[in-house]
Protein backbone atom coordinates (compact mmCIF):
# COMPACT_ATOMS: atom_id res chain seq x y z
CA UNK A 1 0.00 0.00 0.00
CA UNK A 2 1.47 3.35 -1.20
CA UNK A 3 1.70 6.07 1.88
CA UNK A 4 -0.92 8.01 0.50
CA UNK A 5 -3.72 5.64 1.13
CA UNK A 6 -2.76 5.14 4.33
CA UNK A 7 -5.59 6.63 6.16
CA UNK A 8 -3.69 8.00 9.01
CA UNK A 9 -1.15 9.96 6.78
CA UNK A 10 -4.33 11.51 4.71
CA UNK A 11 -5.75 12.66 7.90
CA UNK A 12 -2.39 14.61 8.87
CA UNK A 13 -2.20 15.56 5.71
CA UNK A 14 -6.01 17.20 5.93
CA UNK A 15 -5.22 18.76 8.99
CA UNK A 16 -2.06 20.11 7.97
CA UNK A 17 -3.84 21.29 4.51
CA UNK A 18 -6.49 23.22 6.74
CA UNK A 19 -3.80 24.84 8.73
CA UNK A 20 -1.98 26.36 6.18
CA UNK A 21 -5.32 27.19 4.34
CA UNK A 22 -7.77 29.22 5.93
CA UNK A 23 -10.39 28.90 3.35
CA UNK A 24 -10.37 25.48 3.22
CA UNK A 25 -10.39 25.36 6.86
CA UNK A 26 -13.40 27.38 7.15
CA UNK A 27 -15.54 25.62 4.51
CA UNK A 28 -14.95 22.49 6.17
CA UNK A 29 -16.12 23.07 9.32
CA UNK A 30 -19.09 25.25 8.11
CA UNK A 31 -20.04 22.14 5.61
CA UNK A 32 -19.78 19.61 9.16
CA UNK A 33 -22.17 22.01 10.98
CA UNK A 34 -24.57 22.08 8.44
CA UNK A 35 -24.36 18.80 7.16
CA UNK A 36 -23.39 16.63 9.67
CA UNK A 37 -20.50 15.27 7.53
CA UNK A 38 -17.05 15.79 6.90
CA UNK A 39 -15.97 15.38 3.09
CA UNK A 40 -13.00 12.64 3.01
CA UNK A 41 -9.76 14.00 1.83
CA UNK A 42 -7.38 12.51 -1.13
CA UNK A 43 -3.76 14.05 -2.57
CA UNK A 44 -5.24 11.71 -6.13
CA UNK A 45 -8.82 10.38 -6.18
CA UNK A 46 -8.62 6.40 -5.90
CA UNK A 47 -10.44 5.35 -9.04
CA UNK A 48 -11.35 1.63 -7.84
CA UNK A 49 -12.99 3.36 -5.32
CA UNK A 50 -15.01 5.58 -6.98
CA UNK A 51 -16.02 4.86 -10.60
CA UNK A 52 -18.38 2.60 -10.14
CA UNK A 53 -20.10 4.39 -7.38
CA UNK A 54 -23.40 4.41 -8.42
CA UNK A 55 -23.05 0.41 -8.29
CA UNK A 56 -21.66 0.19 -5.09
CA UNK A 57 -24.04 3.22 -3.44
CA UNK A 58 -20.94 4.68 -2.06
CA UNK A 59 -21.73 8.67 -0.64
CA UNK A 60 -20.13 10.98 -3.08
CA UNK A 61 -18.43 13.40 -0.42
CA UNK A 62 -14.71 14.48 -1.09
CA UNK A 63 -11.68 17.04 -1.15
CA UNK A 64 -8.49 17.01 -3.03
CA UNK A 65 -5.64 19.42 -3.71
CA UNK A 66 -4.94 20.27 -7.68
CA UNK A 67 -1.61 20.38 -7.23
CA UNK A 68 -0.12 17.10 -7.35
CA UNK A 69 2.92 18.00 -5.76
CA UNK A 70 0.70 18.61 -2.94
CA UNK A 71 1.70 18.73 0.01
CA UNK A 72 4.53 20.80 -1.25
CA UNK A 73 2.47 24.05 -2.15
CA UNK A 74 -1.06 24.53 -4.02
CA UNK A 75 -3.89 26.80 -2.36
CA UNK A 76 -6.91 25.19 -4.68
CA UNK A 77 -8.77 22.59 -3.74
CA UNK A 78 -12.44 20.49 -5.28
CA UNK A 79 -15.07 19.17 -3.34
CA UNK A 80 -16.60 16.83 -5.27
CA UNK A 81 -19.93 16.05 -3.75
CA UNK A 82 -23.91 15.93 -4.69
CA UNK A 83 -26.80 18.19 -3.86
CA UNK A 84 -30.34 17.84 -3.00
CA UNK A 85 -31.40 16.87 -6.16
CA UNK A 86 -28.90 14.11 -6.41
CA UNK A 87 -26.78 15.99 -9.30
CA UNK A 88 -23.05 15.85 -8.76
CA UNK A 89 -21.34 19.21 -7.98
CA UNK A 90 -17.93 20.44 -8.43
CA UNK A 91 -16.98 23.28 -6.14
CA UNK A 92 -14.07 25.08 -6.54
CA UNK A 93 -11.88 25.51 -3.27
CA UNK A 94 -9.21 28.70 -3.44
CA UNK A 95 -8.79 31.98 -1.09
CA UNK A 96 -11.19 34.43 -0.71
CA UNK A 97 -10.98 38.39 -0.04
CA UNK A 98 -13.72 40.31 1.92
CA UNK A 99 -14.25 44.01 0.97
CA UNK A 100 -11.83 45.22 3.26
CA UNK A 101 -8.77 43.06 1.28
CA UNK A 102 -10.28 43.61 -1.67
CA UNK A 103 -9.42 47.77 -0.78
CA UNK A 104 -6.18 46.53 -0.08
CA UNK A 105 -5.51 44.90 -3.20
CA UNK A 106 -6.52 47.53 -5.54
CA UNK A 107 -4.27 49.62 -4.00
CA UNK A 108 -1.44 47.66 -4.28
CA UNK A 109 -2.48 46.86 -7.66
CA UNK A 110 -2.21 50.94 -8.33
CA UNK A 111 1.25 51.06 -6.38
CA UNK A 112 2.43 48.40 -8.11
CA UNK A 113 1.59 49.61 -11.78
CA UNK A 114 3.62 52.84 -10.64
CA UNK A 115 6.63 51.11 -9.77
CA UNK A 116 6.30 48.04 -12.76
CA UNK A 117 8.21 50.31 -15.30
CA UNK A 118 11.56 50.21 -12.79
CA UNK A 119 11.81 46.15 -12.78
CA UNK A 120 13.55 44.25 -15.52
CA UNK A 121 12.10 42.59 -18.05
CA UNK A 122 11.84 38.71 -17.29
CA UNK A 123 11.69 36.20 -19.90
CA UNK A 124 10.25 33.49 -18.34
CA UNK A 125 7.15 32.51 -15.94
CA UNK A 126 9.24 32.13 -13.17
CA UNK A 127 10.82 35.38 -13.29
CA UNK A 128 7.22 37.10 -14.62
CA UNK A 129 6.00 35.54 -10.72
CA UNK A 130 9.25 36.47 -8.98
CA UNK A 131 8.74 40.17 -10.45
CA UNK A 132 5.42 39.94 -9.32
CA UNK A 133 6.45 38.61 -5.68
CA UNK A 134 9.02 41.54 -5.21
CA UNK A 135 6.69 44.29 -6.13
CA UNK A 136 3.76 43.12 -3.84
CA UNK A 137 6.48 43.13 -0.88
CA UNK A 138 7.90 46.75 -2.29
CA UNK A 139 4.09 48.86 -1.66
CA UNK A 140 3.24 46.55 1.35
CA UNK A 141 4.17 46.93 5.48
CA UNK A 142 3.38 43.66 7.34
CA UNK A 143 1.01 45.22 10.58
CA UNK A 144 2.75 43.26 12.61
CA UNK A 145 6.41 43.28 11.78
CA UNK A 146 8.00 46.14 14.19
CA UNK A 147 7.49 49.57 13.80
CA UNK A 148 11.06 51.49 12.86
CA UNK A 149 11.44 55.10 12.90
CA UNK A 150 11.53 55.60 9.11
CA UNK A 151 8.29 53.64 9.19
CA UNK A 152 6.24 56.57 9.78
CA UNK A 153 6.98 57.92 6.55
CA UNK A 154 6.12 55.08 4.60
CA UNK A 155 2.34 56.77 3.79
CA UNK A 156 2.02 54.61 0.42
CA UNK A 157 2.88 50.87 1.18
CA UNK A 158 -0.50 49.42 2.25
CA UNK A 159 -0.84 47.60 5.66
CA UNK A 160 -1.78 43.48 5.47
CA UNK A 161 -1.28 41.03 8.07
CA UNK A 162 0.31 37.80 6.77
CA UNK A 163 -2.70 36.20 5.27
CA UNK A 164 -3.75 39.11 3.28
CA UNK A 165 0.04 39.20 1.77
CA UNK A 166 -0.50 35.53 0.45
CA UNK A 167 -4.17 36.24 -0.51
CA UNK A 168 -3.70 39.07 -2.08
CA UNK A 169 -0.14 37.80 -4.08
CA UNK A 170 -2.71 34.74 -5.14
CA UNK A 171 -5.05 36.74 -6.73
CA UNK A 172 -2.65 39.40 -8.19
CA UNK A 173 -0.51 36.09 -10.14
CA UNK A 174 -4.45 34.47 -10.82
CA UNK A 175 -5.64 37.77 -12.30
CA UNK A 176 -2.51 38.64 -14.36
CA UNK A 177 -0.34 35.65 -15.46
CA UNK A 178 -2.85 32.39 -14.92
CA UNK A 179 -6.68 32.00 -15.84
CA UNK A 180 -8.60 34.30 -13.66
CA UNK A 181 -11.35 32.53 -12.40
CA UNK A 182 -10.92 29.70 -14.39
CA UNK A 183 -7.70 28.91 -12.70
CA UNK A 184 -8.58 26.18 -10.52
CA UNK A 185 -10.06 24.16 -13.15
CA UNK A 186 -7.29 24.72 -15.86
CA UNK A 187 -5.05 23.64 -12.87
CA UNK A 188 -6.88 20.74 -11.84
CA UNK A 189 -5.39 17.15 -13.26
CA UNK A 190 -8.41 15.43 -13.62
CA UNK A 191 -10.02 17.84 -15.67
CA UNK A 192 -10.40 16.65 -19.85
CA UNK A 193 -13.11 19.73 -20.79
CA UNK A 194 -14.19 23.36 -19.73
CA UNK A 195 -17.18 24.31 -21.41
CA UNK A 196 -19.23 27.69 -20.83
CA UNK A 197 -22.16 29.21 -22.40
CA UNK A 198 -23.22 32.54 -21.70
CA UNK A 199 -22.95 33.52 -17.56
CA UNK A 200 -24.34 29.85 -16.50
CA UNK A 201 -22.12 28.25 -14.38
CA UNK A 202 -18.90 26.45 -15.98
CA UNK A 203 -19.54 22.73 -17.02
CA UNK A 204 -16.83 20.32 -16.87
CA UNK A 205 -16.14 17.09 -18.01
CA UNK A 206 -14.48 14.83 -15.17
CA UNK A 207 -12.10 12.23 -16.57
CA UNK A 208 -13.32 9.91 -13.07
CA UNK A 209 -16.97 11.61 -12.73
CA UNK A 210 -17.80 12.66 -16.14
CA UNK A 211 -20.27 15.58 -16.90
CA UNK A 212 -20.22 18.00 -13.55
CA UNK A 213 -21.21 21.58 -13.38
CA UNK A 214 -18.96 23.90 -11.05
CA UNK A 215 -19.20 26.90 -8.53
CA UNK A 216 -17.67 28.87 -10.89
CA UNK A 217 -19.33 31.61 -13.31
CA UNK A 218 -19.13 35.19 -15.01
CA UNK A 219 -21.92 37.25 -13.18
CA UNK A 220 -22.43 39.26 -16.46
CA UNK A 221 -22.18 39.42 -20.62
CA UNK A 222 -19.46 42.64 -20.04
CA UNK A 223 -17.32 40.33 -17.97
CA UNK A 224 -17.15 37.22 -19.98
CA UNK A 225 -16.78 39.83 -22.90
CA UNK A 226 -13.27 41.25 -21.21
CA UNK A 227 -11.74 38.14 -20.64
CA UNK A 228 -12.55 36.22 -23.92
CA UNK A 229 -10.72 39.45 -25.43
CA UNK A 230 -8.07 39.33 -22.96
CA UNK A 231 -7.45 35.61 -23.16
CA UNK A 232 -7.68 35.79 -27.11
CA UNK A 233 -5.33 38.35 -27.35
CA UNK A 234 -2.69 36.06 -24.71
CA UNK A 235 -2.84 33.43 -26.86
CA UNK A 236 -2.42 36.09 -30.14
CA UNK A 237 -5.80 35.26 -31.77
CA UNK A 238 -7.82 38.57 -31.14
CA UNK A 239 -11.28 37.71 -30.95
CA UNK A 240 -13.56 40.56 -32.15
CA UNK A 241 -17.31 41.20 -33.54
CA UNK A 242 -15.17 41.09 -36.78
CA UNK A 243 -14.16 37.68 -36.43
CA UNK A 244 -16.47 35.97 -33.59
CA UNK A 245 -15.02 32.81 -33.58
CA UNK A 246 -11.18 31.57 -32.99
CA UNK A 247 -9.01 28.23 -32.11
CA UNK A 248 -6.44 28.63 -30.84
CA UNK A 249 -3.84 26.81 -27.48
CA UNK A 250 -2.79 27.77 -24.09
CA UNK A 251 0.13 28.64 -22.80
CA UNK A 252 -0.36 25.15 -20.55
CA UNK A 253 -1.01 23.40 -24.29
CA UNK A 254 -4.56 22.69 -23.82
CA UNK A 255 -6.61 23.79 -27.10
CA UNK A 256 -9.36 26.92 -26.62
CA UNK A 257 -12.64 27.45 -29.17
CA UNK A 258 -14.11 30.91 -28.72
CA UNK A 259 -17.13 32.04 -30.16
CA UNK A 260 -18.29 35.84 -29.60
CA UNK A 261 -20.97 37.76 -29.17
CA UNK A 262 -24.51 37.51 -28.91
CA UNK A 263 -24.76 37.62 -32.66
CA UNK A 264 -23.66 34.58 -33.51
CA UNK A 265 -23.78 32.58 -30.06
CA UNK A 266 -27.46 33.35 -29.10
CA UNK A 267 -26.91 32.37 -25.15
CA UNK A 268 -23.78 34.59 -24.84
CA UNK A 269 -20.09 34.16 -25.67
CA UNK A 270 -19.37 30.77 -25.13
CA UNK A 271 -15.67 28.64 -24.78
CA UNK A 272 -14.54 25.11 -24.78
CA UNK A 273 -10.93 24.49 -23.60
CA UNK A 274 -9.83 20.66 -24.16
CA UNK A 275 -7.45 19.96 -22.10
CA UNK A 276 -3.91 18.44 -22.29
CA UNK A 277 -1.61 16.78 -20.10
CA UNK A 278 1.41 19.20 -19.93
CA UNK A 279 3.40 15.68 -20.99
CA UNK A 280 1.68 13.77 -23.59
CA UNK A 281 -0.11 10.04 -22.36
CA UNK A 282 2.59 7.32 -22.98
CA UNK A 283 1.72 4.48 -25.52
CA UNK A 284 2.08 1.97 -21.78
CA UNK A 285 -0.72 4.37 -20.26
CA UNK A 286 -3.19 4.15 -23.55
CA UNK A 287 -2.97 -0.07 -23.56
CA UNK A 288 -3.15 -0.11 -19.97
CA UNK A 289 -6.46 2.14 -20.49
CA UNK A 290 -7.55 -0.36 -23.22
CA UNK A 291 -7.66 2.00 -25.70
CA UNK A 292 -5.31 -0.52 -27.46
CA UNK A 293 -4.18 -3.94 -27.16
CA UNK A 294 -0.16 -4.30 -26.42
CA UNK A 295 -0.52 -6.21 -30.23
CA UNK A 296 -1.61 -3.24 -31.38
CA UNK A 297 1.05 -1.45 -29.61
CA UNK A 298 3.77 -3.73 -31.02
CA UNK A 299 2.59 -3.88 -34.32
CA UNK A 300 2.39 0.05 -34.47
CA UNK A 301 6.04 0.09 -32.96
CA UNK A 302 7.29 -2.00 -36.18
CA UNK A 303 5.60 -0.01 -38.31
CA UNK A 304 6.93 3.21 -36.76
CA UNK A 305 10.28 2.19 -36.35
CA UNK A 306 10.43 1.11 -40.12
CA UNK A 307 9.18 4.62 -41.72
CA UNK A 308 5.71 3.64 -42.47
CA UNK A 309 3.21 6.34 -43.63
CA UNK A 310 0.05 6.15 -41.26
CA UNK A 311 -2.89 8.51 -40.46
CA UNK A 312 -5.01 8.14 -37.38
CA UNK A 313 -8.42 9.05 -38.03
CA UNK A 314 -11.69 9.24 -36.16
CA UNK A 315 -14.49 11.52 -35.21
CA UNK A 316 -13.71 14.85 -33.26
CA UNK A 317 -12.20 14.15 -29.07
CA UNK A 318 -12.08 10.52 -30.00
CA UNK A 319 -8.54 10.98 -28.80
CA UNK A 320 -6.56 11.52 -31.93
CA UNK A 321 -4.04 13.46 -31.01
CA UNK A 322 -3.00 11.90 -27.75
CA UNK A 323 -2.42 8.66 -29.58
CA UNK A 324 -0.42 10.41 -32.53
CA UNK A 325 1.86 11.75 -29.53
CA UNK A 326 1.91 8.63 -27.72
CA UNK A 327 2.88 7.00 -30.61
CA UNK A 328 5.84 8.98 -31.99
CA UNK A 329 7.89 7.45 -29.39
CA UNK A 330 8.14 4.63 -31.37
CA UNK A 331 10.07 6.47 -34.60
CA UNK A 332 13.63 5.86 -34.43
CA UNK A 333 14.86 8.23 -31.61
CA UNK A 334 18.40 9.31 -34.44
CA UNK A 335 15.78 11.08 -37.15
CA UNK A 336 15.08 14.19 -38.00
CA UNK A 337 11.53 15.21 -37.21
CA UNK A 338 9.18 18.14 -38.56
CA UNK A 339 5.81 19.32 -37.26
CA UNK A 340 3.27 21.69 -39.25
CA UNK A 341 0.12 22.50 -37.17
CA UNK A 342 -2.51 25.13 -36.94
CA UNK A 343 -2.35 24.97 -33.07
CA UNK A 344 0.91 23.27 -31.92
CA UNK A 345 0.12 19.75 -30.36
CA UNK A 346 2.35 17.82 -31.53
CA UNK A 347 5.02 16.84 -28.87
CA UNK A 348 8.23 14.82 -30.57
CA UNK A 349 10.47 13.17 -28.21
CA UNK A 350 13.01 13.37 -30.56
CA UNK A 351 16.25 15.59 -30.22
CA UNK A 352 16.14 16.41 -33.75
CA UNK A 353 12.88 18.43 -34.28
CA UNK A 354 11.59 21.03 -36.01
CA UNK A 355 8.57 22.62 -34.74
CA UNK A 356 6.36 24.82 -37.55
CA UNK A 357 2.73 26.50 -36.52
CA UNK A 358 0.75 28.04 -39.30
CA UNK A 359 0.35 32.48 -38.25
CA UNK A 360 -2.96 33.49 -39.43
CA UNK A 361 -2.78 37.20 -37.94
CA UNK A 362 -1.31 40.10 -40.01
CA UNK A 363 -1.66 41.13 -43.21
CA UNK A 364 -2.60 38.81 -45.93
CA UNK A 365 1.30 38.30 -47.55
CA UNK A 366 2.42 37.64 -44.03
CA UNK A 367 0.04 34.58 -43.46
CA UNK A 368 1.26 31.29 -43.54
CA UNK A 369 -0.95 28.14 -44.02
CA UNK A 370 -0.21 25.15 -43.20
CA UNK A 371 0.54 23.78 -47.39
CA UNK A 372 3.44 26.34 -46.53
CA UNK A 373 4.74 25.12 -43.85
CA UNK A 374 4.48 21.03 -45.36
CA UNK A 375 6.42 22.62 -48.55
CA UNK A 376 8.70 24.06 -46.30
CA UNK A 377 9.09 20.98 -44.05
CA UNK A 378 9.87 18.88 -47.39
CA UNK A 379 12.82 21.02 -48.31
CA UNK A 380 14.48 20.03 -45.14
CA UNK A 381 14.69 16.70 -46.00
CA UNK A 382 13.39 15.23 -42.27
CA UNK A 383 12.35 11.45 -42.09
CA UNK A 384 9.82 12.17 -40.41
CA UNK A 385 7.10 14.64 -41.51
CA UNK A 386 4.00 14.93 -38.72
CA UNK A 387 0.97 17.15 -39.73
CA UNK A 388 -1.18 17.83 -37.08
CA UNK A 389 -4.34 17.53 -39.09
CA UNK A 390 -5.15 17.00 -43.31
CA UNK A 391 -7.93 19.50 -43.64
CA UNK A 392 -7.41 21.04 -46.95
CA UNK A 393 -4.35 21.09 -49.77
CA UNK A 394 -1.73 20.41 -47.10
CA UNK A 395 -3.20 16.37 -47.67
CA UNK A 396 -2.03 16.90 -51.00
CA UNK A 397 1.31 17.74 -50.51
CA UNK A 398 1.60 14.95 -48.09
CA UNK A 399 0.83 12.52 -50.17
CA UNK A 400 3.80 14.33 -52.65
CA UNK A 401 5.73 13.66 -49.86
CA UNK A 402 4.99 10.14 -48.98
CA UNK A 403 5.98 9.69 -53.12
CA UNK A 404 9.76 11.46 -52.41
CA UNK A 405 10.27 8.83 -49.95
CA UNK A 406 9.73 10.90 -46.79
CA UNK A 407 8.01 9.77 -43.92
CA UNK A 408 4.66 11.01 -42.88
CA UNK A 409 2.02 10.68 -39.74
CA UNK A 410 -0.70 12.61 -39.46
CA UNK A 411 -4.39 13.13 -37.76
CA UNK A 412 -7.53 12.86 -40.27
CA UNK A 413 -11.37 13.12 -39.99
CA UNK A 414 -13.18 9.78 -41.13
CA UNK A 415 -14.67 6.52 -39.64
CA UNK A 416 -13.70 3.99 -42.21
CA UNK A 417 -10.82 3.59 -45.18
CA UNK A 418 -13.89 3.95 -47.75
CA UNK A 419 -14.72 7.40 -46.14
CA UNK A 420 -10.97 8.57 -45.77
CA UNK A 421 -10.62 8.01 -49.60
CA UNK A 422 -13.67 9.70 -50.67
CA UNK A 423 -12.28 12.53 -48.28
CA UNK A 424 -8.68 12.79 -49.61
CA UNK A 425 -9.49 12.01 -53.64
CA UNK A 426 -12.32 14.42 -53.36
CA UNK A 427 -11.81 18.46 -53.09
CA UNK A 428 -10.42 20.26 -51.23
CA UNK A 429 -7.56 17.85 -50.81
CA UNK A 430 -7.77 15.95 -54.32
CA UNK A 431 -5.05 13.21 -53.96
CA UNK A 432 -5.56 11.27 -57.35
CA UNK A 433 -6.83 7.97 -56.52
CA UNK A 434 -4.22 5.95 -57.62
CA UNK A 435 -1.69 7.52 -55.45
CA UNK A 436 -3.95 6.49 -52.22
CA UNK A 437 -1.32 3.39 -51.93
CA UNK A 438 1.57 5.55 -50.75
CA UNK A 439 -0.21 5.21 -47.42
CA UNK A 440 0.45 2.11 -45.42
CA UNK A 441 -1.59 2.05 -42.62
CA UNK A 442 -5.30 4.05 -41.24
CA UNK A 443 -5.92 3.49 -37.38
CA UNK A 444 -9.26 4.25 -36.68
CA UNK A 445 -10.52 5.54 -33.18
CA UNK A 446 -13.97 6.13 -31.81
CA UNK A 447 -15.28 7.62 -28.50
CA UNK A 448 -18.08 5.70 -26.44
CA UNK A 449 -20.34 6.33 -23.56
CA UNK A 450 -19.80 3.70 -20.83
CA UNK A 451 -22.75 5.10 -18.68
CA UNK A 452 -21.28 8.66 -18.07
CA UNK A 453 -17.76 7.87 -18.73
CA UNK A 454 -16.17 8.07 -21.88
CA UNK A 455 -13.78 5.55 -23.23
CA UNK A 456 -11.54 5.85 -26.56
CA UNK A 457 -10.69 3.00 -28.68
CA UNK A 458 -8.83 1.91 -31.67
CA UNK A 459 -11.89 0.69 -33.71
CA UNK A 460 -9.93 -0.85 -36.38
CA UNK A 461 -5.80 -0.67 -37.47
CA UNK A 462 -6.19 -1.35 -41.88
CA UNK A 463 -3.64 -1.48 -44.13
CA UNK A 464 -3.32 0.03 -47.29
CA UNK A 465 -2.15 -2.75 -49.79
CA UNK A 466 -2.32 -1.38 -53.44
CA UNK A 467 -4.14 0.47 -55.97
CA UNK A 468 -6.30 -1.42 -58.52
CA UNK A 469 -6.70 -0.57 -61.86
CA UNK A 470 -9.42 -2.99 -62.90
CA UNK A 471 -11.56 -2.08 -60.02
CA UNK A 472 -10.39 1.76 -60.13
CA UNK A 473 -10.07 1.68 -56.42
CA UNK A 474 -7.58 1.02 -53.27
CA UNK A 475 -7.14 -2.84 -51.75
CA UNK A 476 -7.12 -2.68 -47.97
CA UNK A 477 -7.31 -5.33 -45.12
CA UNK A 478 -8.31 -4.64 -41.24
CA UNK A 479 -5.60 -6.58 -39.76
CA UNK A 480 -7.21 -5.87 -36.03
CA UNK A 481 -10.85 -5.44 -35.20
CA UNK A 482 -12.86 -4.06 -32.16
CA UNK A 483 -15.34 -6.06 -30.89
CA UNK A 484 -17.91 -3.24 -29.10
CA UNK A 485 -19.74 -6.33 -27.26
CA UNK A 486 -16.76 -8.71 -25.41
CA UNK A 487 -14.72 -5.26 -25.57
CA UNK A 488 -11.42 -7.13 -26.94
CA UNK A 489 -9.72 -6.36 -30.04
CA UNK A 490 -8.68 -9.56 -32.43
CA UNK A 491 -5.37 -9.59 -33.77
CA UNK A 492 -6.82 -10.67 -37.97
CA UNK A 493 -3.76 -10.51 -39.61
CA UNK A 494 -1.73 -13.20 -38.04
CA UNK A 495 -0.25 -14.80 -40.63
CA UNK A 496 -1.48 -12.44 -43.00
CA UNK A 497 -0.21 -9.57 -42.92
CA UNK A 498 0.89 -7.23 -45.86
CA UNK A 499 2.61 -4.54 -44.02
CA UNK A 500 4.40 -6.88 -41.92
CA UNK A 501 5.91 -9.40 -44.30
CA UNK A 502 6.20 -7.50 -47.30
CA UNK A 503 7.23 -4.11 -45.73
CA UNK A 504 8.75 -4.69 -42.47
CA UNK A 505 10.28 -8.12 -42.38
CA UNK A 506 12.45 -7.88 -45.52
CA UNK A 507 13.65 -4.22 -44.29
CA UNK A 508 14.34 -6.22 -40.48
CA UNK A 509 16.60 -8.63 -42.65
CA UNK A 510 14.44 -11.46 -41.93
CA UNK A 511 14.99 -14.58 -44.23
CA UNK A 512 12.32 -15.80 -42.91
CA UNK A 513 9.31 -13.56 -43.27
CA UNK A 514 6.94 -15.34 -41.00
CA UNK A 515 9.49 -14.56 -38.15
CA UNK A 516 8.15 -11.40 -38.33
CA UNK A 517 5.52 -12.40 -36.26
CA UNK A 518 7.48 -13.62 -33.10
CA UNK A 519 9.14 -10.38 -32.98
CA UNK A 520 5.96 -8.75 -32.72
CA UNK A 521 4.94 -10.77 -29.97
CA UNK A 522 8.16 -10.15 -28.20
CA UNK A 523 7.47 -6.84 -28.19
CA UNK A 524 3.88 -6.97 -27.49
CA UNK A 525 5.49 -9.28 -24.26
CA UNK A 526 7.51 -6.00 -23.67
CA UNK A 527 4.54 -3.28 -23.73
CA UNK A 528 2.73 -5.94 -21.28
CA UNK A 529 5.60 -5.86 -19.25
CA UNK A 530 6.10 -1.97 -18.82
CA UNK A 531 2.15 -2.59 -18.07
CA UNK A 532 2.44 -5.26 -15.11
CA UNK A 533 5.60 -3.44 -13.49
CA UNK A 534 4.06 0.38 -13.74
CA UNK A 535 6.13 1.92 -16.05
CA UNK A 536 4.33 4.34 -17.70
CA UNK A 537 5.74 8.50 -17.43
CA UNK A 538 6.52 10.12 -20.26
CA UNK A 539 10.10 11.02 -19.21
CA UNK A 540 10.54 7.26 -18.45
CA UNK A 541 9.56 5.88 -21.04
CA UNK A 542 11.09 8.29 -24.01
CA UNK A 543 14.33 7.85 -21.88
CA UNK A 544 14.00 3.90 -22.56
CA UNK A 545 12.87 4.47 -26.24
CA UNK A 546 16.00 7.01 -26.72
CA UNK A 547 18.45 4.42 -24.78
CA UNK A 548 16.65 1.71 -27.44
CA UNK A 549 17.68 3.59 -30.54
CA UNK A 550 20.95 4.63 -29.56
CA UNK A 551 22.21 1.21 -28.94
CA UNK A 552 22.13 0.78 -32.35
CA UNK A 553 19.09 -1.81 -32.35
CA UNK A 554 19.41 -2.43 -36.63
CA UNK A 555 22.68 -4.81 -36.06
CA UNK A 556 20.73 -7.00 -32.66
CA UNK A 557 19.61 -10.40 -33.34
CA UNK A 558 15.28 -10.68 -32.03
CA UNK A 559 16.26 -12.44 -28.75
CA UNK A 560 19.07 -9.84 -28.13
CA UNK A 561 16.57 -6.88 -28.67
CA UNK A 562 14.15 -9.02 -26.18
CA UNK A 563 17.08 -9.21 -23.61
CA UNK A 564 18.38 -5.57 -23.99
CA UNK A 565 14.62 -4.68 -22.96
CA UNK A 566 14.46 -7.14 -20.09
CA UNK A 567 17.43 -5.62 -18.65
CA UNK A 568 16.50 -2.28 -19.19
CA UNK A 569 13.33 -2.97 -17.51
CA UNK A 570 14.88 -4.22 -14.62
CA UNK A 571 16.93 -0.90 -14.36
CA UNK A 572 14.15 0.79 -14.32
CA UNK A 573 12.25 -0.97 -11.50
CA UNK A 574 15.23 -0.73 -9.26
CA UNK A 575 15.28 3.00 -9.82
CA UNK A 576 11.96 3.52 -9.56
CA UNK A 577 11.56 1.45 -6.43
CA UNK A 578 14.18 3.69 -5.25
CA UNK A 579 12.81 6.46 -5.72
CA UNK A 580 9.46 5.46 -4.27
CA UNK A 581 11.26 4.59 -0.72
CA UNK A 582 12.78 8.21 -0.96
CA UNK A 583 9.20 10.07 -1.89
CA UNK A 584 7.20 8.55 1.14
CA UNK A 585 10.11 9.43 3.94
CA UNK A 586 9.94 13.09 2.78
CA UNK A 587 6.39 12.55 2.62
CA UNK A 588 6.22 11.53 6.19
CA UNK A 589 9.06 13.61 7.56
CA UNK A 590 6.43 16.67 5.93
CA UNK A 591 3.51 15.33 8.12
Amino acid sequence: MKMTDDPNLLNKLYEEAMNNNPHLKSYVTQLRKSTGKMPAFYVSIPRHKYEKIEETGMELNLIYPVDENFPAKGPIFIHITKDERGARRYISLEPTMNAETMEKYNQVMDLMLKEAPYERAHETAEEFEEVIERLVEKVTTIETEKQTFFSRFETKKVKVTPQEMKDITYFIKRNIMWYGPLEPLVRDRYLEEIHSVGTDNVSVYHKIFGMIQTNVKFFNDAELDNYLRNMSERIGRPVSDAKPIVDGTLPDGSRINIVYSTDVSKEGSSFTIRKFPSKPLTVVQLVAAGTFSPQIAAYLWLCLENGMNVVVSGETASGKTTTLNALLNFINHNSKVYSAEDTPEVIAPQPVWQRLVTRDSGPEESKVDLFELVKAALRSRPNYIIVGEVRGKEGFTAFQAMQTGHSVMTTFHAPSVKHLIQRFTGDPINVPVRFMDNLNLCVFQRLFYKGEKLERRVTSVDEIIRYSKELNGVLHRSVFVWDEVREVHYFRGMNNSYILEEKIAPKMKFTDRRDIYKELENRAKVISELIDKNINDYDTVTSMFYDYYKAKIDSMKPEVRFSWWERRIKQELEKKNGNEVSKNRLVSAAT
